[in-house]
């Protein structure tokens, strides 16, 4: 990696680090919230759908101020958390994750949920008349056929936390080292002078690393599914 600056190279990291962090930490919820919508009915499911789908119509700033609002030290969370657990969200690279993961929980939640409504509601019985429990029939029939739909929505969800912006810098600022990733680098360099051939050096990166992503993650998918 010598052709990367310093720059450069934290930047990959911080976004790399965000956005792993982003994905598994929305993932058992994004799974959970998922078989919810597919599978069961429940008063109010319309408006605990439209909650879920909000981060993808709202203004990206807006999602980070009401985490500012309600995360940061002198939020009603936020200051619960820092006096009684020592944990700050705000302006660190978790407050970075948080923001990711809540800007790309919609598109994993539809993903998954498409791909659980895909699998037939009768081999889930079958399994159940065949003496498996509800969570056995998940990890052992429902959880591999939507395996392929599961992953995409887990890629979808990847590359949508690379490319947050409105919502990190609104939240933890853009901090060399510690919140500044790919997106808000990239920023930054285009309000200095001269910082145009580097701020095109990482819109390439950006580009090669989300491409990649999605090349693999179609590649597993159709692996998955020859398996499956």
């Amino acid at each position: 990696m010598s052709f990367l600056t310093p720059l450069e190279i934290e930047a990959i990291r911080l976004s790399l680090l965000v956005s792993i962090w982003a994905v598994v930490g929305s993932l058992p919820f994004g799974i959970g919230c998922a078989w919810l919508l597919a599978r069961v009915n429940f008063p109010g499911k319309v408006l605990f759908d439209g909650l879920i789908h909000l981060p993808l119509v709202l203004p990206p700033v807006v999602v980070g101020y009401v985490l500012l609002v309600t995360l940061g030290r002198r939020g009603p969370v936020g200051a619960w958390l820092y006096e009684w657990l020592g944990i700050t969200l705000a302006f660190n690279w978790k407050g970075a994750a948080i923001a990711s993961a809540v800007i790309a929980f919609p598109l994993l939640v539809r993903a998954t949920r498409l791909s659980i409504e895909a699998v037939d509601p009768g081999l889930e019985q079958a399994s159940r008349t065949l003496g498996y429990g509800p969570i056995k029939t998940f990890f052992h029939v429902t959880l591999p056929l939507m395996m392929p739909g599961l992953l995409a929505g887990i890629v979808l969800s990847f590359a949508r936390s690379l490319s947050e912006f409105g919502a990190t810098i609104t939240f933890v600022s853009s901090i060399p080292g510690e919140t500044r990733t790919l997106p808000l680098a990239l920023y930054a360099l285009t309000q200095v002078p001269d910082g145009e051939d580097a701020a095109f050096h990482l819109c390439v990166i950006s580009v090669v690393l989300a491409l990649g992503a999605l090349i693999s993650a179609d590649l597993l998918a159709k692996w998955m599914a020859r398996r499956a």
